[in-house]
């Protein structure tokens, strides 16, 4: 039996994310279990030269690439991710620098992506830190219109016995094993998202193409996380959720859930202006106005389609009517959610028959 061998690409060093964050998670990466080959990758994008300096001598033996600029996200995974499947890696692994892997973590994330052939991606159970009794995600969900969430988040973990790979909407960038068959034929990170989202567009993509995103139970990974909604970050979610929607969906889903969405923005409008937000959203609408980003827009939706081998109808089905974070929750999303939850059966009803 040939072993199959892991690249694990460790998300980029920006600033000083490698002096607060990389002892640990590498230190956890070392005490792997694993008996196949393994490398690890990092990009470094644009970090300080006191802060480049860290990550060489406190990782000698990983690949680093330096990137003039901070490219992001999902551009500084995917020079990592290109640079492993040259080196033909079979599994990728991205584990975000602020993690700390369990000792039998890439056993059980190969074990789960070796168990069936359909399998493209198999996130890690992902449990927060310090509380690790309580999960950051167990899978994340997408929204129906475009939002994405971790499921579970802040529940404490109790084993459940009746699915060891569950299907989930999509997952994580923060701790996620990819084939590298799958990449190669569905491509990676889109570096138009530059951060957020581009795990789900991923792992929507990954779906289209007739493979199953599933979790891992048994693969644990303890994630420092936080969630600060900055009007930095409120750009990027809200801009990279609409992109997914338009890329990925069929023309007749997006028309139907084309009344929901003009109601969503009603009320996202009122939310960024009472949380100071306001600016950030026209900057979102200012982004679609652009006939450079709609040229952009409309080949990746043509590329995403051509990749499709499963209709919309099979697809929703791990989809949600209901969204929830818990550091924005309030009374006002509840409202949404019965009013979104209900429109989301019209959607899927009308959706199926159609076929």
């Amino acid at each position: 039996m040939t072993v199959k061998k892991v690249a694990i690409v460790i998300s980029p060093n920006y600033q000083d994310y490698a002096t607060r964050y990389l002892i640990d998670c590498l230190a956890s990466l070392r005490k792997q279990d694993w008996a196949g080959e393994k490398k690890i990758f990092i990009t470094d994008n644009h970090s300080s030269g006191e802060s480049f300096r860290f990550l060489k001598e406190t990782a000698p033996e990983a690949e680093i690439l330096r990137n003039e600029n901070n490219d992001g996200f999902a551009k500084g995974n995917n020079d990592a991710m290109k640079l492993a499947m040259q080196q033909h890696f079979d599994y990728i692994i991205l584990f975000n620098m602020d993690t700390i892997v369990d000792s039998n973590c890439i056993s059980h994330l190969v074990k789960t992506a070796d168990s069936d052939g359909k399998i493209g991606a198999v996130q890690a159970r992902l449990m927060l830190w310090p509380e690790k009794e309580r999960i950051n995600s167990i899978g994340n969900i997408t929204h129906f219109l475009g939002f994405g969430y971790c499921k579970g988040y802040k529940e404490k973990w109790t084993d459940d016995p009746s699915s060891d790979s569950p299907d989930i909407g999509y997952p994580s960038g923060a701790a996620v094993l990819f084939k590298r068959e799958t990449l190669g034929k569905i491509g990676l990170f889109d570096e138009e998202f530059w951060m957020y989202n581009e795990d789900q567009d991923l792992g929507w993509r990954i779906w289209l193409a007739g493979w199953r995103c599933v979790l891992a139970i048994n693969a644990v990974v303890y994630h420092k996380y936080q969630f600060p909604l900055g009007k930095r970050k409120y750009y990027w979610m809200d801009r990279n959720r609409i992109l997914s929607i338009i890329k990925n969906y069929q023309l007749s889903t997006l028309l139907f859930i084309s009344f929901a969405f003009v109601m969503m923005e009603f009320g996202l409008l009122l939310f960024s202006l009472l949380r100071g937000l306001f600016r950030e959203k026209l900057k979102v609408y200012k982004y679609f106005t652009s006939i450079k980003n709609w040229h952009y827009i409309m080949q990746a939706r043509r590329e995403t389609q051509a990749l499709r081998r499963v209709a919309d109808k099979d697809i929703l089905k791990i989809f949600s009517g209901r969204i929830w974070y818990e550091e924005i929750g309030g009374w006002e999303l509840k409202v949404f959610n019965l009013l979104f939850e209900n429109y989301w059966r019209i959607v899927k009803f009308f959706v199926h028959s159609l076929g």
